[in-house]
C-alpha cells in the first residue's frame, strides 16, 4: 500500500480591512434610547441644555451620549 501525499493547504488571503473614519457627535436620548437630537462634538453644552429642557418639560429622563458615525467622503 502506498500512502497518499497530504494535500497542500491553500494559502488564504486575509481580508484587507478598509479604514472607516468616524466623526463624534453628542446625541440627546430619551429613556427608550430613541435619539431625539444630534449636536456637534464641540457643542456639548448645547446638548446638555437640550436634554435638561426636554427632561423638565415632559415625563421621563433625557440624557446625552457620545455618538460616532462614519464620515461619507464626497
Amino acid at each position: 500500500k502506498v500512502a497518499k501525499k497530504a494535500a497542500k493547504k491553500r494559502a488564504t488571503r486575509k481580508k484587507v480591512v478598509k479604514d472607516v473614519r468616524l466623526k463624534a457627535y453628542w446625541g440627546v436620548f430619551n429613556s427608550g434610547l430613541k435619539r431625539l437630537a444630534v449636536f456637534e462634538y464641540a457643542d456639548k453644552r448645547a446638548a446638555e441644555k437640550k436634554a435638561k429642557e426636554l427632561s423638565s418639560g415632559s415625563k421621563g429622563n433625557h440624557f446625552i451620549q457620545l455618538v460616532k458615525e462614519p464620515v461619507t467622503e464626497a
